[in-house]
């Protein structure tokens, strides 16, 4: 019968039966009391305005220095977003046959499903099948996402980071090329240009009017992208493209080096006609670096003072300046003239 047997476990030990208590003895009177009132939030240390003993009388006090433990933590591998100088990809059938025919490096060569192929299309996948890139035919959704937006025309091609020179490999390899046409090195260096748009004609100028590279500043500076990629129309894969961590500095080298500095500025009392005049005899014809500065700010301080010399564009009305890429051309297309000559 239930509750008779003698087992271990069936019969409840004396004492343990199960139901209301009498109370705790005033054993649990502490627990009973409560913390009192909630303290302020500068006074809690588990609160983002805690002051402490001694510390700030602003709510927000100055971080503590990185210990050694906070420099050794791993570090949050950077994205898409973060770096926009990893691996990029070259959009639409131009850049994109381009690119190839340049033999830029590549790692991927997509194609979307149910295009309409046309010599360009073709041309790539030869390309592309003879250095042994991949190809590989993709919805276009894909290509779409890869885009972001971007017209692709059915094509793009992923390409490893871009290979920056250093500023003394770039003038080398300058003067490596001006040494095959038989001319003097003609580079030109952009000073905070932020427009992608704006690198990518300057490059196609840069190829198109004979120069021999493209220097860009580390900092507040746009790099080659994809946009600039297709703007370049395949020029970037032809035209040596180096970066500065100080443009003045390295333009203070160059300068030593023999090369004359002539920057475009709007404000500038000699215009472009008068560049022999300004920079020296020959200008045009000698070892040259354009500089040419952001449409809004122009020329910073430090590197207008460190050119050889100043020069604007004539303009008729009332405009005052021109978009970066379209000044760059207009002087190098000027200096391009003159070398023919």
């Amino acid at each position: 019968m239930a509750g008779n047997s003698r087992r271990p476990g069936a019969r409840r030990n004396p004492g343990s039966k199960k139901g209301p208590t009498k109370g705790s003895g005033g054993k649990g009177r502490k627990s009973l009391e409560g913390r009192g009132p909630t303290p302020p939030a500068e006074k809690r240390p588990n609160h983002k305005s805690y002051r402490g003993e001694g510390g700030s009388s602003s709510p927000s006090a100055p971080r503590r220095p990185a210990t050694q433990d906070d420099r050794s933590a791993p570090r949050r591998s950077p994205t898409r977003r973060d770096d926009p100088d990893g691996p990029q990809t070259v959009l639409g059938r131009n850049p994109v046959v381009e690119s190839l025919r340049a033999h830029s490096p590549a790692i991927a060569l997509y194609i979307a499903q149910n295009i309409d192929v046309d010599d360009r299309v073709r041309e790539s996948i030869r390309s592309a099948s003879e250095r042994g890139i991949s190809v590989l035919e993709v919805p276009r959704g894909d290509i779409d996402r890869m885009a972001d937006g971007a017209v692709h025309q059915g094509l793009a091609l992923s390409v490893p980071a871009f290979d920056y020179l250093h500023p003394d490999d770039l003038l080398e390899e300058a003067r490596q090329r001006a040494h095959l046409q038989k001319v003097e090195p003609l580079l030109v260096a952009l000073d905070g240009v932020t427009d992608p748009r704006n690198l990518g004609a300057v490059l196609r100028s840069v190829a198109a009017f004979g120069a021999h590279g493209v220097l860009l500043p580390l900092r507040r500076s746009v790099g080659v992208t994809p946009v600039a990629w297709r703007t370049s129309a395949g020029a970037a894969a032809r035209v040596p493209v180096g970066r500065a961590t100080n443009l003045s500095r390295t333009l203070s080298a160059w300068l030593d080096d023999g090369l004359v500095a002539v920057g475009l500025d709007g404000g500038a009392d000699a215009d472009i006609d008068h560049l022999d005049d300004a920079a020296g005899p020959d200008a045009a014809r000698g070892p040259l670096v354009l500089v040419v500065g952001s449409e809004g700010k122009g020329l910073s301080r430090l590197v207008r003072e460190t050119c050889t010399a100043s020069v604007s564009i004539p303009m008729a009305g009332e405009f005052e300046s021109l978009n970066a890429s379209v000044a760059a051309g207009v002087a190098l297309a000027e200096i391009a003239r003159r070398r023919r000559a």
